[in-house]
């Protein structure tokens, strides 16, 4: 998870200034050097941490601790005021050209995500109500043409394309034509990277950004390069003119620093962020919320955002109904399951609650939630009968050998999992009594 290791080092940091009356300088000095250790540790650009460590220093020093908040409170809320400011302080949104189609060029080096990342932005925006159509620039890589496809396939995205023999701005003009002529109002333009800068893919985006005008240069580049992603994005926007840029695979970088580091160096935002491998995980970058990530403070509105996103609300509100009436079977709980399992990973999603980052959520959750465990669970209700689901007392010796035989599991396994749901019925139960009290009196008033 990103900012894994640098959200805990801050944690044990901030625990050494409580009982505190005031910062004293000594205090905040001590602090900062540990701060400051974290932050390289974590890949963020020298000149940076010097920066930040010189700012929060002068804000903290003899700073009398604020109505109930101790200093190692006071010294967060300084820490994460200075980090807001330092990813670009708000949420920088994709611009609209006034007259359509709006055009975005996806550039970047070979390798960093940028056709997958062009397939989820267009999948995206046409869940937001937009015609994309993506457009194939690439004539260069071996299948990169194919793979652009397959992505716009997966996400109902037509796909614009002239082999490999026509030149990449040739195709990109005939790609507004029939944006024109078809009304796509958004084109995505997937241009061809390479392993490096040169001066031969530079011209051929400097000739395509002159053809087709577009509103805005997405550079994406990969937060698992550290530095190196700022150097290209430095690079990248000196000589071609960047407007925003897509982080990708942030979920597999535990130091995160390039995030840090990207917008302060180039100045240039940072528009989305790719935390796995569905549509889904290509999210709005959020300053704030990620700065509260990082401090261990949680991310509700993330951790909203991604409820709506893939809870049907219609059957959400049909499975409270089911609850409250004591209704509830195996099949609205592997129901339930397979909702959770198409937010992400449970300790990512348990990541956002305010206070669990502070945590050892690999210890915590070993062995309980995991993907793994969900998955055996699944196996077993699916080997089951639709009787068997709706009514689990039927279930007796011979079919719990059958279900576990099916499964590929044991029979303990399948005893493990009809006490838990058993467990779960209890407690459903005893909230359906709590809520009826709230209505009159509460029970232990009475």
């Amino acid at each position: 998870m990103a900012f894994e290791n640098l959200s805990a080092k801050l944690q044990e940091v901030f625990k050494q200034l409580r009982g505190k009356g005031v910062l004293t300088e000594d205090d905040v000095k001590a602090a900062m050097r540990e701060v400051k250790i974290a932050l390289l540790e974590a890949d963020v650009n020298f000149k940076i941490v010097k920066s930040f460590i010189k700012t929060v220093t002068e804000r903290a020093v003899g700073v009398e601790v604020l109505q109930g908040l101790n200093p190692g409170q006071q010294v967060i809320k300084i820490v994460n005021e200075e980090l807001i400011a330092l990813m670009g302080s708000s949420q920088s949104r994709l611009t609209y050209s006034n007259r359509p189609p709006t055009v975005y060029m996806m550039v970047g080096l070979q390798g960093a995500g940028k056709t997958t990342s062009s397939g989820k932005l267009a999948g995206q925006l046409r869940k937001q109500g937009r015609n994309p159509l993506l457009v194939a620039c690439d004539i260069y890589r071996p299948a990169a043409i194919k793979q652009l496809q397959v992505v716009g396939k997966n996400y109902g995205i037509p796909v614009f394309e002239m082999g490999t023999e026509v030149s990449p701005v040739e195709i990109s003009k005939k790609a507004l034509e029939f944006a024109a002529e078809q009304h796509h109002d958004v084109v995505l333009i997937d241009t061809a990277g390479r392993l490096h800068i040169n001066e031969e893919l530079m011209q051929e985006l400097l000739d395509i950004k002159t053809a087709v005008r577009p509103q805005e240069i997405l550079l994406v580049v990969d937060a698992m390069t550290g530095q190196d992603a700022v150097t290209v994005a430095g690079s990248f926007d000196s000589q071609l003119g960047v407007d925003g840029i897509i982080m990708t695979k942030l979920d597999g970088d535990a130091r995160g620093g390039a995030a840090l580091s990207v917008r302060s160096v180039t100045n240039k935002p940072i528009k989305y962020i790719g935390m796995g491998e569905k549509m889904e995980d290509l999210e709005p970058f959020f300053p704030d919320r990620m700065a509260s990530r990082i401090l261990g403070m949680g991310d509700v509105l993330s951790l909203i955002d991604k409820v709506q996103q893939n809870i049907d609300e219609q059957e959400a509100m049909e499975m409270q109904k089911k609850m409250r009436s004591n209704e509830f079977t195996l099949e609205d709980f592997l129901s339930q399951m397979q909702q959770i399992k198409k937010m992400g990973p449970l300790k990512d999603l348990m990541g956002m609650i305010p206070g669990m980052n502070g945590l050892n959520l690999d210890k915590a959750m070993e062995g309980v939630d995991t993907s793994k465990e969900m998955s055996k669970v699944e196996s077993i209700i699916q080997s089951m009968t639709k009787e068997e689901r709706a009514n689990p007392s039927i279930l007796n010796g011979p079919r719990k050998k059958r279900i576990a035989n099916g499964a590929g599991r044991t029979i303990a396994d399948v005893n493990r999992l009809l006490k838990q749901f058993e467990e779960m019925k209890k407690m459903m139960k005893q909230m359906n009594s709590m809520q009826k009290g709230k209505k009159g009196k509460l029970p232990f008033f009475r």
